[in-house]
């Protein structure tokens, strides 16, 4: 039996979110005060990420103390050294024996046509999200934190995108507990992933109503104008089942085919999306059901990324003036 639960029920792992109101940007931090395991796949194009090759299985295993999920394209990977900054105030990284140095992930999406492009996470917004993580434990959905500048539906431009942001759900079953975040930013159409119904993207030219991407996608002179624009959906699986790391970039893999199922297109070469997995306890858990446990977990957290970050057309409008 699925129960749905709360983030905070899941021990080990605590979020904060820190962002620029004015600017439209911001940062969302998972940190791991005890350490995590961690995989991730990275099935975009256009990934903008700090530090994957730590967790690959072929590295060394050392534990993850944080994964950040920021806005500011590659500027916002400035965002880890605040980070880094905070957890070593903690205590918290591995000990090389002259330093502490905490293993810090990170992957950005693009938010720079929303807002100011001017002005992207740094290192004291990242040291803010940390401290914010650990010392709140808040998440709060929509227009906060890495998914405050996050759009969907610009495949021919952001005056027929939609708001998207951040979403976080989470489960238990039989004693397994999984949550997903994830920032919603892609270039393309947003689904629900039982009914199929369009709950974000592309709009008519007149902003009435929605658009068919496929019309747009396959009339490829338009589709090509905007379609280098960068994208990404991000998202981190969190999960206390006990896994290695090669069955934590399996299960990242597996919770990816959550993004076919809702978004669509997804994983073009406009698109840098990626998943993480984090395991943060040693419950016995079969791999199998676990990632496909995850991506319906997944589903649901893009789900709430768009529909918890709908804002008034005349404010998205204005956010996007002379983009």
């Amino acid at each position: 039996m699925i129960k749905e639960i709360q983030l905070q029920d899941i021990q080990g792992v605590n979020i904060g979110h820190a962002e620029d109101r004015e600017a439209k940007t911001g940062v969302t931090v998972l940190v791991f005060p005890q350490g995590a395991s961690a995989g991730v796949d990275i099935s975009g194009g256009g990934p903008a990420s700090r530090e994957t090759p730590v967790i690959s299985p072929l590295t060394n295993d050392v534990p993850v103390n944080a994964i950040v999920l920021s806005g500011g394209s590659a500027f916002g990977l400035a965002a880890s050294d605040g980070v880094m900054a905070c957890l070593e105030q903690r205590g918290m990284g591995y000990n090389t024996g002259f330093a502490l140095v905490p293993i810090v992930c990170q992957s950005c999406i693009y938010d720079l046509g929303y807002g100011s492009s001017k002005i992207r996470p740094d290192k004291e917004m990242g040291y803010k999200a940390c401290a914010h993580a650990l010392d709140c434990n808040q998440h709060p959905e929509g227009n906060f934190g890495g998914g405050t500048g996050a759009t969907i539906g610009k495949i021919v431009g952001m005056n027929r995108a939609t708001k998207a942001g951040v979403g976080i759900y989470a489960v238990e079953v039989a004693g397994l507990q999984m949550a997903a975040v994830a920032v919603v930013n892609a270039l393309g159409d947003v689904f629900h992933h039982s009914t199929g119904e369009k709950i974000g993207g592309i709009t008519t030219q007149a902003r009435s109503g929605w658009a068919r991407i496929q019309d747009i996608l396959y009339a490829i002179p338009e589709a090509q104008n905007n379609s280098t624009r960068s994208n990404t959906t991000i998202a981190t699986i969190i999960t206390n089942g006990k896994f290695s790391k090669a069955q934590l970039t399996k299960l990242a893999a597996m919770a990816t085919n959550a993004y076919p199922r809702c978004i669509n297109p997804v994983g073009t070469l406009a698109d840098g999306d990626a998943v993480y997995a984090a395991s943060v306890g040693n419950h016995p858990a079969d791999l199998n059901m676990a990632g496909t446990l995850a991506a319906q977990v997944l589903a649901e957290a893009i789900h709430r990324g768009v529909t918890t970050a709908r804002i008034p057309e005349e404010e998205f409008l204005a956010n996007i003036a002379g983009k």
